[in-house]
């Protein structure tokens, strides 16, 4: 067999001996990878579509889901290869479509090479006009071996010979049999005690369907949590393996899990087509896998239905919850989008889609839930001004509460409104024990009470219900545990945790800023104000970081602070700008009329800032103030002088 060689990249492929080399050294692919390699080598600047690849690579082999065959394939070919999805040097995914070869590759014809030593059929390499062949090759008859010639027995003695031997192969055959059989009845069974989902490759071919795969990725999570005994890897934990191209039991070790679950989606002309698949994770060996096939108004229950599927395959499916309420799948779909948002960081364009939720079905708890944390998250931030949108988060809170009393994230927001709208800390710990009742393993509610405890000065138990939060999601807000330390006022601690997280995450703007506080906060002003500079910088404001470093040479960090204070000012003039934010500022001045004024108008806007003030040191030259005294009071704070 004439063999052909193909070169691209520092790699040689020889599809005759069916090897992947590079710089004379073996790289290790299995069959199928190789084989796909060798097609999309062949066919070097041509799509191939999914449909060819199963068809030439599986035919008429029984396989349960040639889709997740073909994504596992790919992933391992780019992993060997160093390749990466979103900037391809040697394949290129066509969404929606198959894949291309599009690195330069160079063909050459080598010397006849032996069929290679793989299991199952050989390959047959593709053909030089492109015409692909994947049909097996005939194996070399089996080769004889000469027994010595006798002198024929008997006629009867040759009968009783016969009858023995025919007789000690079928006692051999019932042997081996019986054996397997026995083999099979006592052969261990996976388990499997936790699992990671990965996110949900969209096959839509419309990037714009992002939001819908991770959607289905994050329901699908946590049904597995509520239906299953399973330990489930938190969403932030696995999305970070979105797009990797890395080997199945290397995640599954930096996640902690003995299994994976991956799979794909696909929505189009009112159709959405889920697949997906159960890996055990130190053995790669497909487990159980799946294809669901919906129309896009009965998606709802999908992620329910196959996470139950999955629980009892594992042995492990948890009492089943009842049946939700009817939900109109236009109001699920803009719930997905605005989680979808959230999680990314634009909360406004979240509200949007909250509210579209609410509006398309107005008995949706999700929807209610999502557009209370909406208004509460912007409010924290001093987006939006408290005066309108806390009312509003209390109003949707209440309203998801009344619809959906079983729903975890609806006593979230009803947590959330009850420490913000209220200021009525003990009220809104008992409620987020709540929470926690019904999903201990929400990590969103460990956080919120972290927060809670530490404007009750009980730093020690903030600290330990945020390591909580941080143990069960590892990768959501990194930024946590700092900020827990730094609350309490436990500087070097947090600086080690913060400085430690930047090293994987040097591109985290709320990462820089809780080391700017915390800096702030020791009086080491000139790291406080590098780390002020940094984050314009990463939020893309490279003229404020210009003014910042500035404002420092020129005057250092006090010049910093009136530079805050005129910028403030004159955002004033077209946005909101908390009384509290500015008051921080002068705070550091030591400025105590004009500091005391603007806390109190703060407090006449209900400003959420103000539940902060005793755990930052820029206001504890106030304490002995009867004013600032006055104002802690009526906030509800217990004092902390």
């Amino acid at each position: 067999m004439v063999s052909t060689v193909y070169e691209f990249g520092g790699f040689r492929l020889d599809s005759g001996r069916f090897e992947l080399s590079r710089a004379g050294r073996s790289v290790k692919l299995e069959r199928k990878p190789m084989e796909l390699l060798i097609l999309l080598a062949g066919r070097s600047g041509d799509l191939i579509t999914r449909t060819e690849i199963a068809e030439r690579l599986w035919g008429n082999e029984v396989f349960v889901d040639t889709e997740h065959g073909i994504n596992t394939a790919i992933r391992k070919i780019r992993y060997v290869l160093g390749d990466d999805s979103e900037e391809p040097r040697f394949v290129q995914t066509v969404m929606g479509k198959g894949y291309r070869f599009v690195g330069p590759i160079v063909a050459v014809q080598a010397a006849p090479a032996e069929a290679p030593a793989t299991p199952g059929k050989a390959w047959s390499p593709p053909k030089d006009d492109g015409s692909a062949s994947a049909t097996p090759l005939e194996q070399p008859p089996a080769q004889t071996v000469e027994q010595p010639r006798a002198t024929a027995p008997p006629q009867r003695k040759s009968r009783l010979l016969l009858w023995i031997a025919v007789s000690a192969v079928l006692a051999l055959l019932i042997g081996v049999s019986l054996r397997a059989r026995s083999w099979k009845s006592h052969a261990p069974k996976p388990e499997i005690h936790s699992l990671a989902v990965l996110p949900l490759d969209n096959l839509s071919g419309d990037p714009a369907q992002n939001y819908f795969a991770d959607g289905m990725t994050d329901e699908l999570t946590t049904m597995l949590a509520k239906n299953s005994t399973l330990r489930i890897t938190s969403r932030t934990s696995a999305m970070q393996y979105k797009g990797a191209h890395r080997p199945l039991r290397e995640i599954a070790q930096a996640l902690g899990v003995d299994g994976i679950l991956e799979g794909s989606v696909e929505r189009a002309d009112g159709k959405v087509h889920m697949t997906i698949q159960l890996i055990q994770a130190d053995t790669d060996t497909h487990l159980w896998a799946e294809s669901y096939d919906r129309d896009t108004k009965d998606v709802v229950t999908l992620p329910s239905e196959a996470a139950q599927a999955i629980a009892k395959r594992l042995n492990s499916a948890a009492p089943l919850t009842p049946l939700a309420r009817y939900i109109n799948p236009e109001a699920h779909d803009a719930y997905l989008h605005g989680h979808y948002l959230w999680f990314s960081g634009q909360n406004d364009r979240a509200g949007e889609y909250f509210r579209k939720a609410t509006e398309l079905q107005p008995d949706y708890a999700p929807g209610w839930s999502g557009l209370s944390i909406y208004y509460g998250a912007g409010a924290v931030d001093a987006l939006l001004d408290p005066r309108t949108a806390l009312p509003a988060q209390d109003a949707a809170a209440r309203k998801a509460v009344a619809l959906d009393d079983a729903f975890p994230e609806s006593h979230l927001a009803m947590a959330a409104t009850y420490w913000l709208y209220n200021w009525d800390l003990p009220r809104a710990d008992q409620e987020v024990l709540r929470v926690i009742e019904l999903d201990p393993k929400f990590a969103e509610a460990h956080h919120l009470r972290a927060k809670i405890l530490g404007e009750l000065n009980r730093q020690q138990e903030a600290i330990e219900e945020q390591k909580k939060a941080t143990e069960l999601d590892p990768f959501s807000r990194p930024f946590a545990m700092a900020l827990a330390y730094t609350m309490a006022r436990q500087y070097d601690a947090a600086l080690t945790d913060a400085l430690q997280r930047l090293e994987s995450l040097p591109n985290d703007p709320t990462l820089h800023w809780i080391l700017y506080t915390t800096y702030r906060s020791k009086g080491m002003t000139k790291e406080a104000t590098d780390m002020l500079e940094q984050r314009m910088v990463l939020m893309g404001d490279k003229v404020s970081a210009e003014g910042v470093r500035r404002a420092f040479q020129q005057g250092g960090y006090t010049a910093v602070l009136h530079w805050q204070i005129s910028d403030m000012e004159r955002r004033a003039a077209t946005q909101y700008v908390s009384p509290v934010d500015l008051a921080y500022a002068y705070a550091q001045l030591g400025e105590r009329e004009k500091t005391l004024a603007l806390l109190e108008e703060g407090y006449s806007q209900h400003s959420p800032l103000l539940l902060d003030i005793q755990n930052d040191p820029a206001f504890d030259f106030l304490h002995a103030d009867p004013r600032y005294r006055s104002l802690v009071k009526k906030i509800g704070l217990p004092p902390a002088w």
